[in-house]
């Protein structure tokens, strides 16, 4: 496609964005900071006339504590989260999970909201919001849509978002006491390297140290951010040791659902996932413990 085709809008509210993509048509195209959606447009993945910039709309950036909860607008830049000492603070694994991605000249583009609508299979975001237990906010002119953020993806690069939606925050609840999270990936290298595979994981820990609440969340291994569903049966009421690590780490594997491409077999994928989950959860129960 040749972009100077395609008409280009800035709308300043949610409401004159709303306004212009009734007006424009579904097949009309919101855009963030535009790191993936101009590539898209150039390969050739969609088709479409008009693009809606969400960039003058000033409420849908910032990071700000409220209600118990973190919240961090769509429009906020990866390297803002991944440098903002509120998240290193109140959600870490979120801030780490930032810094791992892409180039800093691509952070400094590229926004949350947009690493979440692409719902490209391996983004890092989603995994880690969430074991976080986030969910997220969609505007409409017919009201606010909260969903939690695993309950958001459908299949690669498809959501539950309608066309007339706009994502506007995550919102990361406070996390309790003995609380703890972390996020293992492996990419080919060390910078701007897509994942193979992902594992993010949260614990919560009783006074005696057993698991009283688990979550693991898989990417690049599906089609979607995929939650075990037999982390929490798996783990609750056991000390993290070699047998129920093990344990987890099968339950892992066999969740994923991985293909086999240039980056990797669907088998080493698998394997891969029974590795970043041991540590993952290694590093989760430390957290929850209060090690540094």
């Amino acid at each position: 496609m040749i972009l100077s085709d395609i008409e280009f809008h800035e709308a300043s509210t949610l409401e004159q964005a709303a306004e212009l993509m009734a007006r424009c048509g579904t097949h009309a195209r919101f855009m963030a900071g535009g790191t993936s959606l101009v590539v898209d447009l150039k390969t050739d993945r969609y088709q479409t006339d008009h693009v809606i910039s969400l960039n003058r709309i000033s409420c849908l950036s910032g990071i700000a504590a409220a209600d118990n909860s973190v919240r961090i607008g769509a429009l906020t830049k990866l390297n803002e989260v991944a440098t903002s000492d509120l998240i290193r603070e109140k959600c870490l694994v979120i801030s780490e999970a930032a810094q791992e991605m892409a180039s800093p000249q691509i952070r400094n583009l590229g926004t949350v909201g947009g690493n979440i609508v692409g719902a490209v299979p391996c983004a890092d975001l989603p995994p880690v919001m969430a074991v976080m237990y986030s969910t997220i906010n969609l505007w409409s002119p017919s009201g606010v849509r909260n969903v939690p953020i695993e309950a958001f993806f459908v299949g690669p690069r498809q959501t539950v978002r309608r066309n007339d939606e706009i994502l506007t925050e995550v919102i990361v609840p406070q996390s309790p006491a003995r609380f703890g999270a972390a996020y293992a990936r492996f990419g080919l290298r060390q910078a701007n390297s897509v994942s193979v595979a992902a594992v993010a994981a949260s614990l919560i820990l009783k006074a005696d140290g057993a698991v009283d609440k688990a979550r693991i969340c898989l990417s690049a291994v599906a089609g979607k951010p995929t939650l075990v569903a037999d982390a929490q049966s798996t783990l609750a009421g056991n000390v993290l040791d070699k047998s129920s690590l093990d344990r987890a780490a099968e339950a892992a594997m066999a969740t994923a659902q991985p293909i086999s491409d240039v980056r990797g077999s669907a088998n080493y994928r698998r394997e891969l996932i029974g590795t970043l989950t041991r540590r993952a959860l290694l590093m989760a129960q430390k957290r929850a413990a209060g090690e540094k």
